[in-house]
């Protein structure tokens, strides 16, 4: 086990990363398919191919998600990671070819570094070229370079925030794991001490509360879709669609609790959820009890890895870190 996402047998992880630009991507291969939900609580989404994981709908399977910087500019780089699969010969059969299935979403990050910068399709090439099944490198890099959070006060009060991903094994043997991208208008709390840990920072030191300066109405938000936490939850349990979309609704009370406050105006939380079943499964899908459990530990999984990617971030670019300002 790495405490990570990639502890699900069968995912594999790449980051592309440029700290001179302040952004980059990460994409999560799965390349011979997944069973996929989503839930997007944010009014501010970016995203890509979200609809055909709805219930209901002909796709049943996956066969990567990326999550990547540069707003809507940065959905160019689910290109590249279908040229990736589609020369591997992965993807949904057509009959003709094979179309792979590559979902994603998008965190806001133009007003750190260069504005005009995004990762590309090649960009997302390389990521997939060097996703590895190991410990994944968290912090400032990939999609999560160039995130910041509490900027309820514009971005010169903001802390740095990144990328965060942890796992756990239930009692029944089952792996549940996420992999979290932070960059939310809100600040981002220990979820059992309640300790802020990263968001608006007073010139005296220390950090204000984003809840009391939205309520009061005299904070404002420097771009109505600047924010968002994105992220992915895998595990092994055999979920079927409909199963994916519910743990991918109940894995936001983690983003909430972790992030506070979560879902607003200019947030677009997204949280995809992907089955990949171990060898040892036996049907197509969990019962009630285990999907509870399944569900319960995503939320604090979510939760775990949104204080691993404020924690572990680095400054960049003048805005500092919870580490170098002592708060970790």
């Amino acid at each position: 086990m790495n405490n990570a996402i990639t502890d699900v047998a069968g995912l594999r992880v790449g980051h592309y990363t440029n700290r001179e630009d302040a952004t980059g991507c990460t994409v999560i291969l799965c390349e011979e398919g997944a069973v996929a939900g989503v839930d997007v609580r944010g009014a501010a989404p970016g995203t890509r191919e979200t609809d055909l994981l709805r219930p209901g709908q002909l796709v049943e399977r996956v066969n990567a998600i990326l999550l990547t910087g540069g707003s809507a500019f940065g959905l160019e780089a689910a290109g590249g990671v279908m040229r990736f699969l589609a020369e591997r010969g992965r993807g949904y059969d057509v009959g003709v070819t094979r179309v792979p299935i590559v979902p994603a979403a998008v965190i806001f990050d133009l007003s750190l570094g260069n504005p005009h910068a995004y990762p590309t399709s090649e960009a997302a090439y390389r990521a997939c070229q060097e996703a590895s099944r190991g410990a994944i490198a968290e912090g400032s890099v990939g999609a999560g370079t160039g995130a910041t959070v509490g900027k309820a006060l514009g971005l010169q009060y903001a802390t740095k925030g990144g990328l965060g991903t942890c796992s756990q094994q239930l009692p029944s043997g089952l792996i549940v794991s996420s992999l979290m991208v932070v960059n939310a208008v809100g600040d981002v709390v220990d979820p059992i001490s309640g300790r802020l840990l990263a968001g608006v920072r007073l010139s005296k030191g220390g950090f204000a509360d984003s809840s009391v300066l939205l309520k009061g109405g005299t904070a404002g938000v420097e771009s109505p879709a600047a924010n968002t936490v994105i992220g992915v939850v895998a595990t092994d349990a055999p979920l079927n669609k409909e199963q994916a979309n519910r743990v991918a609704q109940v894995a936001h009370d983690g983003l909430a609790r972790a992030v506070r406050p979560a879902h607003t105006m200019a947030d677009g939380d997204t949280i995809f959820v992907i089955s990949v079943p171990g060898p040892n499964a036996t049907a197509a899908s969990i019962g009630p009890s285990e999907l509870t459990a399944v569900g319960v530990a995503a939320a604090e999984v979510v939760a775990e890895a949104i204080v691993r990617a404020v924690t572990l971030a680095e400054g960049l670019l003048g805005v500092p870190s919870a580490r170098s300002l002592g708060v970790v």
